[in-house]
């Protein structure tokens, strides 16, 4: 599996023969270099580039290329050096591109002899730079990891490589520049493509890229192509989907394998079905002017791939969260670098004797730190640009979302009508980072429910350094649970999501009552130990029932006027009311019930039921924690941020939960 890395992000690498292979888009130059432990680059000797491609270890290209691969063998550099950097440059004295923020980020991967790619990294944020330290691989305890550097230099590789405290640097960068350019003269440029008569043969012969396979049919005479879809043809400019469970596309035509399509005539025959649609979603019809020339995009709501505009909304929530992601990894990794080689910087002045004191020991320190606070700043500058640019996204794409993805505060509400179909996901609440407070990103899950849902009751500090008492925090715990099962049921078509309570203690009595008095509930809350035990009962029988019907492949044997709707229970003030048996029917439902239709809410705190022992670990596992008040405990392992989370609730006053709930059951009465 590929390791997708972030700036600052490292991997470990298990093989020592490796390939490092590079696309940029336009042609660049690449270097590889041998540091010690501190990164330090003894002489030239220690530098594979175009005018001395090979080194113990390392071998490099001769030319400035789009694409290139760089042979890298850890066992055969010499003992001394504890770091291998790659350094890639934009050619000078040609009439390419100068910085690297006027081409396409450039793309590096890590991977074996193979070709199965280790770990991979794109190389963004870079603006006026023309060279840039993209990845090093360095030795740490005997063993061998990558990292993601992206630390850029606008002075080329001359500033480059006097970084890296090579005493030679401006001598070596003007022969490395001076190869390349011998290179470039010497290369050949490719020949015109043919339009010749003679060149029609060529083209009958390969078949054409119709609309299913990513290019567009043939047309007659000068007509542009037509995308089946009403807009430009696919493979055009999209946001990529998050990484997910693929929609499929239309089922495939019976005749598209024996009904081949008429040639057009005057060109190429076209292999595809006139009837077969896309495989993959079409892309955002264009609905916004482009923005001018060097200002940022104009956010669109829905500029995202997909079937439907609630797919395309789905879609750029995540690119949003992923983008916020990425750029805050961005500004961390910054800041960490700068305060690490402020560090080493400092270090080196103190350990020689002499410059401890006295002036030349307070220059340097103070030179040390203007960098780190130059480096800062525009870590911070880039950080601000791109925050900036996704709250404007934000702005526009909120009041834009559907009533399942809208905050309950949104006016879709106003305009709610009970659904006849089931949408792709839920709004749980927000999430948001530190380094930007303002943008606030929707926590959509997908539906069905794959894994229950624990509405953590226990006393806890919120994240703006409040502190709820115990009672409080079980009401707002309850208060939250009835809003996520009245958005549930709001999503839901009449009659397929039904909401059981059980309320042993009778505590959660009145946030209960919007779900009670608007009639939404299957039956009135359990108490008691008896009502405990009847809910789990039903509940773990029929979950029996279903499973036993869908393995034995006779799911349509089910019981006459058996309920085949999705199944909510929201438990309340657990444990109280529960013994073994009780115990152990929760954890079955659990486990098995999200397969089969049944899910579970708990409303509890974990310490209160630490007198089960470890006999509940499994269960907390196995739910999605949330909380009642803002809180940072949403861990993304996808770069090691700490999310903060605020449930999703109904603002203080307003009576669309009433509202919506009666519409519910109203639809409910109908469809009965």
């Amino acid at each position: 599996m590929t390791a997708e890395l972030v700036r600052g992000q490292n991997h470990p690498l298990s093989q020592a023969r490796l390939e490092i292979r590079i696309s940029a888009g336009t042609p660049i130059v690449a270097v590889a270099a041998l540091g010690d432990d501190n990164g330090r680059i003894h002489g030239e000797e220690w530098v594979a580039h175009p005018g001395a491609p090979a080194q113990p270890g390392l071998e490099v290209p001769r030319q400035a290329a789009a694409d290139h691969r760089l042979a890298v063998d850890l066992d055969a550099v010499p003992e001394a050096v504890h770091r291998v950097s790659v350094l890639l440059a934009l050619p000078v004295g040609g009439t390419g591109p100068v910085r690297f923020g006027a081409v396409a980020a450039p793309f590096v991967a890590v991977t074996g002899l193979d070709g199965a790619e280790v770990a991979s990294y794109t190389i963004t944020g870079l603006e006026a730079e023309s060279a840039v330290v993209a990845l090093e691989l360095y030795r740490r305890q005997g063993a061998w990891k990558v990292r993601a550097v992206g630390q850029g230099y606008a002075g080329g590789l001359a500033e480059l490589l006097a970084d890296q405290q090579l005493s030679q640097a401006h001598q070596l960068a003007a022969g490395i520049n001076d190869a390349v350019s011998q290179g470039l003269a010497r290369s050949v440029q490719a020949p015109p493509p043919r339009t010749a008569d003679g060149d029609r043969s060529r083209q009958a012969a390969a078949p054409a890229l119709g609309p299913d396979q990513g290019g567009t049919a043939p047309q007659p005479g000068p007509v542009p192509p037509v995308s089946p879809y009403g807009g430009q043809t696919p493979g055009g400019p999209g946001q990529p989907a998050p990484q997910q469970p693929p929609y499929p596309g239309s089922a495939p035509d019976p005749d598209a394998v024996t009904q081949p399509s008429a040639p057009t005539a005057g060109g190429p025959i076209d292999y595809s079905h006139p009837r077969r649609q896309n495989a993959a979603p079409p892309p955002p019809p264009p609905t916004a002017p482009p923005a001018a020339p060097g200002q940022p995009a104009r956010p669109v709501a829905g500029d995202a791939t997909g079937w439907s505009m609630e797919e395309r909304l789905y879609n750029q929530v995540w690119g949003m969260f992923e983008d916020l992601a990425r750029t805050t990894a961005a500004y961390r990794s910054a800041v960490d670098f700068a305060e690490s080689r402020m560090d080493k910087e400092l270090e080196q002045v103190l350990s020689d004797p002499r410059s401890r004191i006295g002036g030349q020991g307070d220059a340097a320190r103070e030179a040390a730190r203007s960098r780190h606070a130059q480096l800062v700043a525009q870590a911070r500058e880039a950080l601000d640009r791109d925050l900036a640019q996704l709250a404007a996204e934000a702005d526009v794409v909120e009041p834009a979302l559907p009533p399942a993805y809208a905050r309950w505060d949104n006016p879709a509400w106003h305009a709610y009508r009970v659904p006849m179909e089931i949408p792709m996901a839920l709004r749980l609440g927000d999430l948001h980072l530190p380094e930007a407070d303002r943008i606030r990103i929707p926590m959509l899950v997908r539906l069905p429910l794959e894994r229950g849902l624990w509405i953590d009751s226990g006393p806890a500090g919120s994240s703006d350094g409040s502190f709820t008492d115990s009672h409080a925090m079980s009401r707002l715990a309850m208060e939250t649970a009835v809003a996520h099962a009245a958005r549930l049921l709001a999503v839901y078509p009449a009659g397929e999501f039904t909401v059981h309570v059980i309320d042993p203690a009778g505590s959660g009595a009145q946030p209960l009552v919007p779900l009670v008095q608007t009639g939404v509930l299957a039956a009135p809350p359990a108490i008691g130990a008896a009502g405990v035990a009847d809910v789990l009962g039903r509940l773990t029988q029929r979950v029996d029932l279903v499973q036993m019907a869908v393995r034995g492949g006779a799911a349509d044997s089910l019981p006459p006027g058996f309920d085949t709707s999705q199944q909510l229970l929201i438990v309340n003030d657990f444990p109280h009311g529960f013994d073994d048996r009780a115990v152990n029917q929760l954890r079955y439902l659990a486990d098995e019930g999200p397969a089969f239709g049944v899910h579970l809410m708990m409303v509890a705190d974990r310490e209160q039921s630490s007198g089960y022992g470890p006999l509940l670990d499994p269960l907390w596992r196995s739910l999605l924690r949330l909380t009642p008040v803002a809180d940072d405990h949403l861990a993304d392992p996808w770069v090691g941020h700490a999310w903060t989370y605020e449930p999703s609730l109904v603002p203080p006053g307003s009576h669309i939960l009433q509202q919506v709930l009666s519409q519910v059951a109203t639809a409910r009465t109908k469809f009965t």
